[in-house]
């Protein structure tokens, strides 16, 4: 068999591109469809978020310094620099309705007895009043973070010795170191055992932070007068930054230790306690007789009588003239109220002489 052999065909390779371009133009189509629709957005409803300011009203604000004397405003965890000049003259003292602690000007600018401040203006500012005996109102007055301080009496004295209800003075103690607010307790009436207590707060474990004392505290003998807090507030204070002429005068001071060791070794804290109480009942038992007596109150030692009249009248005063013409001191106030603060170390025989003079000037006025 014979087979022809002939010259072998050179391959050339060779792609079809047709498809390629079918692919490329419908792309394109797709891209110029589109392109509007990128370039004006879609809208798309996106869950909406709740940018309400957050509250913090009831967080204390605590201004800190750090060891090269820069300010910083604490917020949770966050610092934040401030100036000191933005922290001067911002601070607020809260007083109570009713006050009555001197006749200085600072004693007065708190006062909203016109008695006390009529014609003695300008007056301090950074001072705000809430009603005695309210703790709703404090708490509100409170929300102000420029409240650094809240000054009370236990029990109200120039008032005409307005007791508070029972749990008011702890409830101020809570208030105060929830927001970060001084308790500054001014015991010069109610202090030194007068109320049955050596202190008026005793009586609710209501430890202020800062304590004003006075008039008992040296026995009558000299004038002392004195403040007391821990050191972590005594010391913002530094030596020399503040003072007065007599403060820390030596004699002052031994009488003011000798009056408060005659206080305990007498038992004059009980001694209080029981001719107060006493005292109380034999004016209720006189309440019963006249109808002048309008209501007896007081703690310990420290006890008021209020007359059914006006504060406007003189009714208090003229009870206590014929009172004084028969041996008997007592002071009015307000008109229609009589004080009574005898002696602490007054006995039962003394009480019984003093409430058949009250006796006698009552029913016979």
């Amino acid at each position: 068999m014979i087979y022809r052999i002939g010259k072998r065909k050179k391959l050339n390779a060779e792609i079809n591109v047709v498809p390629y371009i079918d692919v490329m133009l419908v792309l394109l189509i797709i891209f110029m469809v589109l392109s509007p629709l990128l370039i004006q957005g879609i809208e798309v409803n996106l869950p909406k978020t709740d940018t309400t300011k957050m509250s913090i009203s009831n967080e204390p604000l605590v201004i800190s310094i750090n060891e090269s004397g820069k300010y910083f405003l604490n917020l949770g965890e966050e610092q934040l620099p401030i100036s000191l000049i933005e922290l001067k003259n911002k601070a607020k003292i809260i007083f109570a309705n009713g006050n009555f602690w001197g006749r200085t000007l600072a004693a007065i600018s708190s006062s909203n007895d016109p008695l006390s401040y009529k014609d003695f203006g300008p007056f301090m500012p950074g001072y705000e009043l809430v009603p005695y005996n309210d703790l709703n109102s404090l708490e509100e007055a409170f929300q102000d973070s420029n409240v650094c301080a809240f000054m009370v009496e236990p029990i109200q004295g120039e008032a005409g010795v307005v007791v508070p209800d029972e749990g008011y003075l702890a409830g101020v103690k809570k208030l105060c170191s929830q927001y970060n607010v001084l308790f500054m307790a001014d015991e010069v009436q109610t202090g030194i055992a007068r109320t049955g207590k050596m202190l008026a707060t005793d009586y609710e474990d209501a430890r202020p932070d800062i304590l004003i004392l006075g008039k008992a505290l040296s026995g009558g003998v000299l004038p002392v007068s004195a403040v007391l807090a821990d050191d972590e507030i005594m010391m913002c204070i530094k030596p020399g930054e503040h003072g007065s002429t007599y403060g820390g005068n030596p004699l002052a001071c031994a009488v003011a230790k000798t009056a408060l060791k005659v206080i305990k070794d007498e038992n004059l804290e009980e001694n209080a306690m029981l001719m107060g109480n006493y005292f109380r009942k034999k004016m209720n038992d006189l309440a019963k007789e006249s109808d002048l007596v309008n209501l007896i109150r007081g703690k310990g030692l420290l006890n008021a009588l209020v007359i059914n009249d006006s504060e406007d009248s003189s009714t208090g005063w003229d009870i206590c003239l014929k009172m004084k013409e028969k041996g008997l001191i007592a002071k009015p106030t307000h008109g229609n109220i009589i004080r009574f603060a005898p002696p602490l170390v007054i006995n039962k025989k003394e009480i019984d002489e003093s409430c058949q003079i009250i006796r006698d000037c009552i029913l016979n006025f």
